[in-house]
C-alpha cells in the first residue's frame, strides 16, 4: 500500500509543479493591469492582488474580477457610442 501511495504522489501534477515549477499562462485579461493566470499542468489559478503582486485566485477574487470585467466592458460600449 505504501508503494502505491508513493507512485500516486510522484505522478500527481502538483508534485511535478513543485519540482519543475509552474507553467503559467495568461488565461484572461480583465484590464491592462489586472489579469488572471493559470498553470497548464496543475490547473492552479492566480490573479493580481491590490499591490501588483500575484496571489491565488479565491472565489471572492474571482467574483471581484468578474464584476470589474463587466464594468469595463460597459464602459467601453458607452465610449464607442
Amino acid at each position: 500500500m505504501y508503494l502505491f501511495e508513493m507512485k500516486k504522489l510522484i505522478t500527481s501534477k502538483k508534485f511535478l509543479c513543485s519540482i519543475f515549477g509552474h507553467n503559467i499562462v495568461t488565461s484572461k485579461e480583465i484590464t491592462n493591469n489586472l489579469k488572471e493566470y493559470k498553470c497548464t499542468v496543475c490547473k492552479m489559478e492566480l490573479t493580481n492582488d491590490e499591490k501588483g503582486g500575484i496571489t491565488f485566485l479565491t472565489p471572492e477574487l474571482k467574483e471581484i474580477n468578474k464584476a470589474l470585467d463587466t464594468f469595463c466592458q460597459k464602459k467601453l460600449m458607452v465610449k464607442q457610442h
